[in-house]
C-alpha cells in the first residue's frame, strides 16, 4: 500500500501551512482551529521552508516561558524537513517516522506541498489492512467466500 491510499481517504489530502514570520501565538491558534498537530512553514503554501509542531512549542515553552509567544515561527521551526511522495510505500514511511520520532510528514509532488500524513493516518491504514486480511481469512476458513 502506498501513501496515495491515505490521500484518497483524506479526499485528496491537505496540509495546513503558516508563514515563517507569523507569531507563535498565531501558530497556536491555527493548530487549535484546524485540530492538527503540526503546521508546514511556507510563505506561499507550496514551497516547504520548515515544520513546527505542538511538541516543538511545548518543549520551547519549558525553557522560554511566556516570552516564547513573542517569537516568530521561523525561530522554532525545524528547517530540514523530511518529506515523502504519494508513491512511497506506507510501511516504509511508518518505519521512517518511528525511527526518527516524527508524528507528521509532508507529502510533496514535484517539490511542492500537496498534503501531510500523520503517524495516526498510517496506523489506521495498517489497522484497516490487518482487519481486511483477517476477514478474508475468516471467510476462507468458514467457506463463506
Amino acid at each position: 500500500m502506498t501513501v496515495q491510499r491515505i490521500l484518497n481517504a483524506q479526499g485528496g489530502g491537505s496540509a495546513v501551512s503558516i508563514a515563517p514570520d507569523a507569531g507563535l501565538d498565531e501558530a497556536l491558534d491555527r493548530l487549535a482551529e484546524e485540530n492538527v498537530g503540526a503546521l508546514v512553514v511556507s510563505g506561499d503554501g507550496r514551497k516547504i521552508e520548515g515544520i513546527v509542531s505542538e511538541r516543538d512549542i511545548v518543549r520551547a515553552l519549558r525553557t522560554d516561558g511566556a516570552d516564547l509567544l513573542r517569537k516568530k515561527v521561523r525561530d522554532l521551526m525545524t528547517e530540514n524537513v523530511i518529506t515523502c511522495v504519494a508513491e512511497d510505500r506506507a510501511a516504509g514511511i511508518m518505519a521512517l517516522m518511528i525511527s526518527k520520532h516524527m508524528r507528521h510528514i509532508p507529502v510533496v509532488k514535484d517539490g511542492e506541498l500537496v498534503s501531510m500524513v500523520s503517524i495516526r493516518d498510517l496506523l489506521q491504514l495498517r489497522l484497516d489492512e490487518v482487519k481486511s486480511e483477517a476477514d478474508a481469512m475468516r471467510s476462507y476458513i468458514t467457506g463463506s467466500v
